[in-house]
Protein backbone atom coordinates (compact mmCIF):
# COMPACT_ATOMS: atom_id res chain seq x y z
CA UNK A 1 0.00 0.00 0.00
CA UNK A 2 2.58 2.30 0.69
CA UNK A 3 4.45 1.97 -2.40
CA UNK A 4 1.32 3.78 -4.25
CA UNK A 5 0.96 6.40 -2.10
CA UNK A 6 1.43 9.59 -3.38
CA UNK A 7 4.73 10.39 -2.47
CA UNK A 8 6.16 7.65 -3.22
CA UNK A 9 4.79 7.46 -6.71
CA UNK A 10 6.06 11.17 -6.80
CA UNK A 11 9.55 10.23 -5.74
CA UNK A 12 10.41 7.10 -8.07
CA UNK A 13 8.79 8.75 -11.04
CA UNK A 14 10.60 9.11 -14.61
CA UNK A 15 13.02 11.75 -14.43
CA UNK A 16 10.30 13.32 -17.82
CA UNK A 17 7.53 12.80 -15.43
CA UNK A 18 8.83 14.36 -12.10
CA UNK A 19 10.06 17.87 -14.40
CA UNK A 20 6.53 18.07 -15.74
CA UNK A 21 5.17 17.84 -11.81
CA UNK A 22 7.88 20.44 -10.80
CA UNK A 23 6.78 22.77 -13.56
CA UNK A 24 3.19 22.36 -13.08
CA UNK A 25 4.03 22.88 -9.01
CA UNK A 26 5.80 26.26 -9.84
CA UNK A 27 2.91 27.49 -12.67
CA UNK A 28 0.31 26.65 -9.99
CA UNK A 29 2.09 28.34 -6.68
CA UNK A 30 2.53 31.39 -9.05
CA UNK A 31 -0.84 31.66 -10.14
CA UNK A 32 -1.96 31.02 -6.47
CA UNK A 33 0.26 33.80 -5.67
CA UNK A 34 -0.72 36.42 -8.75
CA UNK A 35 -4.60 35.70 -7.99
CA UNK A 36 -4.10 37.07 -4.24
CA UNK A 37 -1.87 40.12 -6.02
CA UNK A 38 -4.52 40.80 -8.62
CA UNK A 39 -7.85 40.76 -6.54
CA UNK A 40 -6.21 42.69 -4.00
CA UNK A 41 -5.20 45.31 -7.04
CA UNK A 42 -8.96 45.60 -8.11
CA UNK A 43 -10.51 45.29 -4.79
CA UNK A 44 -8.38 48.05 -3.87
CA UNK A 45 -9.00 49.65 -7.56
CA UNK A 46 -12.84 49.67 -6.95
CA UNK A 47 -12.50 51.34 -3.57
CA UNK A 48 -10.27 53.98 -4.94
CA UNK A 49 -12.84 55.03 -7.86
CA UNK A 50 -15.39 54.90 -5.98
CA UNK A 51 -14.15 57.07 -3.32
CA UNK A 52 -12.79 59.40 -5.64
CA UNK A 53 -15.99 59.54 -7.69
CA UNK A 54 -17.97 60.53 -4.14
CA UNK A 55 -15.62 63.27 -4.03
CA UNK A 56 -15.88 64.54 -7.50
CA UNK A 57 -19.84 64.81 -7.87
CA UNK A 58 -19.71 66.14 -4.48
CA UNK A 59 -19.67 69.90 -6.05
CA UNK A 60 -16.26 70.20 -5.20
CA UNK A 61 -14.49 72.93 -7.01
CA UNK A 62 -12.30 71.23 -9.64
CA UNK A 63 -9.40 73.15 -8.81
CA UNK A 64 -9.33 72.25 -5.14
CA UNK A 65 -9.69 69.18 -6.02
CA UNK A 66 -6.96 69.35 -8.23
CA UNK A 67 -4.71 71.00 -6.21
CA UNK A 68 -5.73 67.85 -3.01
CA UNK A 69 -4.39 65.67 -5.63
CA UNK A 70 -1.51 66.92 -6.57
CA UNK A 71 -0.56 68.06 -2.94
CA UNK A 72 -0.32 64.09 -2.39
CA UNK A 73 2.68 62.50 -2.18
CA UNK A 74 1.62 58.77 -3.37
CA UNK A 75 1.24 57.81 -6.82
CA UNK A 76 -2.41 59.00 -8.61
CA UNK A 77 -3.88 55.68 -10.18
CA UNK A 78 -7.44 55.34 -11.90
CA UNK A 79 -9.49 58.11 -11.98
CA UNK A 80 -7.32 60.09 -10.03
CA UNK A 81 -4.42 59.74 -12.34
CA UNK A 82 -7.45 60.15 -15.26
CA UNK A 83 -8.71 63.54 -13.79
CA UNK A 84 -5.10 64.98 -12.75
CA UNK A 85 -3.86 64.83 -16.45
CA UNK A 86 -7.02 65.88 -17.90
CA UNK A 87 -7.40 69.09 -15.71
CA UNK A 88 -3.47 69.98 -15.80
CA UNK A 89 -3.35 69.73 -19.32
CA UNK A 90 -6.65 71.88 -19.46
CA UNK A 91 -5.46 74.24 -17.50
CA UNK A 92 -2.24 74.59 -19.35
CA UNK A 93 -4.39 74.66 -22.60
CA UNK A 94 -6.77 78.04 -21.23
CA UNK A 95 -3.21 79.65 -19.71
CA UNK A 96 -2.16 79.45 -23.18
CA UNK A 97 -5.28 81.15 -24.39
CA UNK A 98 -5.98 78.15 -26.91
CA UNK A 99 -9.91 78.18 -28.27
CA UNK A 100 -12.54 76.12 -26.49
CA UNK A 101 -12.18 73.80 -29.22
CA UNK A 102 -8.48 73.36 -29.08
CA UNK A 103 -8.40 72.83 -25.34
CA UNK A 104 -10.82 70.29 -24.84
CA UNK A 105 -8.93 68.55 -27.47
CA UNK A 106 -5.48 68.66 -25.81
CA UNK A 107 -7.14 67.59 -22.36
CA UNK A 108 -9.09 64.92 -24.23
CA UNK A 109 -6.11 63.40 -25.68
CA UNK A 110 -4.26 63.53 -22.41
CA UNK A 111 -6.81 61.76 -20.85
CA UNK A 112 -7.43 59.12 -23.35
CA UNK A 113 -3.21 58.51 -22.51
CA UNK A 114 -4.18 58.38 -19.11
CA UNK A 115 -6.91 55.84 -19.38
CA UNK A 116 -5.05 53.66 -21.44
CA UNK A 117 -2.31 53.46 -19.14
CA UNK A 118 -4.41 52.41 -16.05
CA UNK A 119 -6.56 50.36 -18.40
CA UNK A 120 -2.55 48.02 -19.21
CA UNK A 121 -2.11 48.77 -15.25
CA UNK A 122 -5.46 47.05 -14.60
CA UNK A 123 -4.58 44.06 -17.48
CA UNK A 124 -1.23 43.68 -15.90
CA UNK A 125 0.13 39.82 -15.81
CA UNK A 126 -3.39 38.71 -17.03
CA UNK A 127 -2.14 36.94 -19.92
CA UNK A 128 -0.10 34.44 -16.90
CA UNK A 129 -3.40 33.37 -15.83
CA UNK A 130 -4.41 32.21 -19.30
CA UNK A 131 -1.29 30.95 -20.46
CA UNK A 132 -1.26 28.78 -17.57
CA UNK A 133 -5.03 27.60 -17.86
CA UNK A 134 -4.66 26.44 -21.73
CA UNK A 135 -1.32 24.95 -21.52
CA UNK A 136 -1.32 23.01 -18.28
CA UNK A 137 -3.35 20.15 -18.99
CA UNK A 138 -0.96 19.49 -22.31
CA UNK A 139 1.83 19.67 -19.87
CA UNK A 140 -0.18 17.52 -17.68
CA UNK A 141 -0.85 15.09 -20.69
CA UNK A 142 2.47 15.01 -22.15
CA UNK A 143 3.62 13.44 -18.48
CA UNK A 144 0.83 11.08 -18.55
CA UNK A 145 1.96 9.56 -22.30
CA UNK A 146 5.52 9.44 -21.01
CA UNK A 147 4.30 7.22 -18.17
CA UNK A 148 2.31 5.10 -19.68
CA UNK A 149 4.85 4.77 -22.52
CA UNK A 150 7.31 3.96 -19.87
CA UNK A 151 4.64 1.10 -18.12
CA UNK A 152 4.46 -0.61 -21.33
CA UNK A 153 8.15 -0.48 -22.18
CA UNK A 154 9.08 -2.45 -18.84
CA UNK A 155 6.77 -4.71 -20.27
CA UNK A 156 8.98 -5.64 -23.06
CA UNK A 157 10.53 -8.77 -21.65
CA UNK A 158 7.84 -9.76 -19.40
CA UNK A 159 6.14 -13.24 -20.77
CA UNK A 160 3.21 -12.42 -18.43
CA UNK A 161 2.35 -9.13 -17.38
CA UNK A 162 -0.08 -8.40 -14.35
CA UNK A 163 -2.18 -5.27 -13.47
CA UNK A 164 0.59 -5.01 -10.39
CA UNK A 165 3.47 -4.19 -12.96
CA UNK A 166 1.86 -1.61 -14.64
CA UNK A 167 -0.40 0.46 -11.94
CA UNK A 168 2.68 1.84 -10.50
CA UNK A 169 3.81 3.64 -14.02
CA UNK A 170 0.14 4.44 -14.69
CA UNK A 171 -0.84 5.86 -11.39
CA UNK A 172 2.38 8.18 -11.64
CA UNK A 173 0.94 9.15 -15.20
CA UNK A 174 -2.41 10.21 -13.94
CA UNK A 175 -1.49 12.13 -11.29
CA UNK A 176 0.35 14.15 -14.14
CA UNK A 177 -2.90 14.82 -15.75
CA UNK A 178 -4.29 15.50 -12.17
CA UNK A 179 -1.42 18.21 -11.22
CA UNK A 180 -2.19 19.71 -14.66
CA UNK A 181 -5.93 20.32 -14.04
CA UNK A 182 -5.19 21.28 -10.43
CA UNK A 183 -3.05 24.44 -12.16
CA UNK A 184 -5.17 25.18 -14.58
CA UNK A 185 -8.72 25.26 -13.16
CA UNK A 186 -8.08 28.23 -10.76
CA UNK A 187 -5.84 29.85 -13.45
CA UNK A 188 -8.70 29.80 -15.74
CA UNK A 189 -12.01 30.64 -13.02
CA UNK A 190 -9.74 33.45 -11.62
CA UNK A 191 -9.02 34.49 -15.54
CA UNK A 192 -12.37 34.67 -16.16
CA UNK A 193 -13.69 36.78 -13.16
CA UNK A 194 -10.72 39.18 -13.36
CA UNK A 195 -11.51 39.80 -17.17
CA UNK A 196 -14.65 40.95 -16.61
CA UNK A 197 -14.31 42.94 -13.26
CA UNK A 198 -11.48 44.93 -15.88
CA UNK A 199 -14.34 45.10 -18.05
CA UNK A 200 -16.67 46.79 -15.62
CA UNK A 201 -13.07 49.11 -14.58
CA UNK A 202 -12.66 50.24 -18.17
CA UNK A 203 -16.16 50.93 -19.11
CA UNK A 204 -16.60 53.25 -15.36
CA UNK A 205 -13.27 54.95 -16.31
CA UNK A 206 -14.30 55.90 -19.93
CA UNK A 207 -17.76 56.69 -18.76
CA UNK A 208 -15.68 59.20 -16.30
CA UNK A 209 -13.51 60.39 -19.15
CA UNK A 210 -16.91 61.38 -21.52
CA UNK A 211 -18.65 62.87 -18.55
CA UNK A 212 -15.73 64.98 -17.23
CA UNK A 213 -14.68 65.71 -20.63
CA UNK A 214 -18.47 67.72 -21.07
CA UNK A 215 -17.89 69.61 -18.00
CA UNK A 216 -14.31 70.75 -18.98
CA UNK A 217 -16.26 71.87 -22.38
CA UNK A 218 -18.72 73.88 -20.91
CA UNK A 219 -16.01 75.21 -18.48
CA UNK A 220 -14.04 76.42 -21.71
CA UNK A 221 -17.34 78.08 -23.36
CA UNK A 222 -18.07 79.89 -20.77
CA UNK A 223 -14.74 81.37 -20.34
CA UNK A 224 -14.52 82.23 -23.98
CA UNK A 225 -17.63 83.95 -24.02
Amino acid sequence: MNEMSFIHLVVNASIPVQFVLLVLLLASVFSWALIYVKWSFLKQSRLDAKTFEGRFWSGINLSDLFSQLSTRQEKRLGLEAIFENGFREFARARKAELDAVEIINASHRSMKVSTAREIDSLENNLSYLATVGSVSPYIGLFGTVWGIMESFRSLAGVQQATLAMVAPGISEALIATAMGLLAAIPAVIAYNSFATEIDQMVVRYENFLEEFTGILQRQAQNTEN
